[in-house]
């Protein structure tokens, strides 16, 4: 290798940092307010933090099982029984992983090999592509075109087919906010069925829905819990991001799929911390609703102060987040006006043409998140609205 020759290999070398870095080291070197990056500025319910304390000092500090200690195990599976009629073995069909973004590149690692064909929705959370680059897949994506933001009966229809192993799905959906809805999920069933095509579902976001919506998980449809893995995380619904404890539920084989990859991965990882989800699943289970109800407010709170700054919203159905097209301020891209903000107006945003194989779709987009205090984001607002955004 030449003294010039970059080290990196080269199923990392078509993948870019991870925007979400960039940015919050943005807001912090410029003091800027973040409205970009996902994570709430309060913690979730004292009683969980109690639990995990708790265990720290019980002596829950070494290893956990590779599959996830017991009683968060058999919680998780009263979680999919209670909410969705969904009845889990918790020895067999539940894996506890290192957050959602373990579980997704576990499943990915643990049932895709090189060539295999894998549709996903775009725009799409980074992690998505940087995995099934590692992988050797061929992406398949299926566009949400602003501002709508639904998936195209037809364009599924041709992107799923008897070449493909498998479909990356993501409701509520990050970063459109967009919820599928039951005819939506319907049609990706029916296809995946006719294709004999495995589903892999990230539903991280699967209780904060809004205005009387509700999430179906697309296990739950016909011909479709044995070919579909479920995952999800305690970290948006239980506002811990931090703790990183995440989970795959769905029929054994595929479980066994996550651990074989996720084995080499962390192995296990959060010890004193799954009981305490356990108890966050089991004594706290109407806590995301109440969170699902406070954050209904604040994303009205930031659509209304954006749309009177001139950045007209897309009203999301579910999740942290708003997108907001921002072509007509005469900006190249959503990039360029996002590095120019802290200095604008002080604030951080995140462009989201980066979550696109579709450059053009998601040039001009800009995603902002409602998941901090009212007061933060009320300030942020009132410093977009007393700046000058165009170019």
């Amino acid at each position: 290798m030449s003294a010039t020759a970059p080290p990196l290999a080269r199923r990392l070398a078509h993948v870019p940092p991870t925007v979400f870095s960039e940015m919050s080291a943005l807001a912090l070197r410029t003091g800027a307010i973040n409205l970009g990056q996902g994570f709430p500025d309060v913690d979730g319910p004292a009683s969980v933090v109690a639990a995990a304390e708790a265990a720290l000092e019980s002596g829950a500090n070494q290893y956990a099982p590779g599959i996830g200690v017991p009683a968060l195990r058999a919680a998780i599976a009263r979680h999919q029984q209670r909410n969705y009629g969904l009845e889990v073995d918790p020895d067999r069909e539940v894996v506890v992983t290192t957050g959602c973004t373990e579980a997704v590149a576990a499943a990915l690692l643990g049932l895709v090999d090189p060539g295999d064909e894998v549709v996903v929705l775009e725009p799409y959370y980074d992690s998505y592509v940087a995995m099934l680059e590692m992988c050797g897949a061929q992406r398949r994506p299926v566009t949400l075109r602003a501002p709508a933001f639904r998936p195209d009966p037809d364009e599924l229809r041709a992107a799923i087919t008897d070449r493909t192993k498998l479909v990356l799905l993501n409701t509520p959906h990050n970063p459109t906010g967009t919820v599928l809805t039951g005819e939506e999920l319907q049609l990706i069933a029916d296809l995946a069925v006719e294709h004999d095509v495995l589903v892999v579902t990230d539903e991280v976001y699967e209780h904060l829905v809004f205005d009387g919506r509700a999430h179906v998980p697309i296990a739950t449809l016909p011909g479709m819990w044995e070919r579909t893995l479920t995952l999800s995380s305690a970290g948006k619904s239980y506002s811990f991001t931090g703790w990183k404890v995440g989970w795959a539920t769905g029929p054994a084989p595929l479980v066994q799929a996550v651990l074989a990859a996720k084995q080499w991965l962390t192995f296990t990882s959060g010890s004193p911390l799954q009981p305490a989800v356990a108890h966050a699943l089991d004594h706290e289970p109407d806590w995301p609703r109440a969170l699902a109800r406070d954050l209904q407010g604040r994303r009205d709170l930031l659509c209304d102060g954006l749309a009177a700054a001139g950045l007209t919203p897309r009203v999301p159905e579910g999740t942290y987040f708003v997108t907001t097209d921002v072509s007509h301020l005469g900006w190249a891209d959503g990039r360029e006006l996002c590095l120019a903000l802290p200095e604008r107006a002080g604030v951080v945003a995140i462009p989201t043409q980066g979550f696109y194989d579709d450059v053009d779709a998601g040039r001009h987009l800009v995603r902002w998140a409602f998941c901090k205090q009212p007061e933060v984001i009320s300030e942020g607002l009132r410093r977009l609205a007393e700046a000058d955004l165009h170019r």
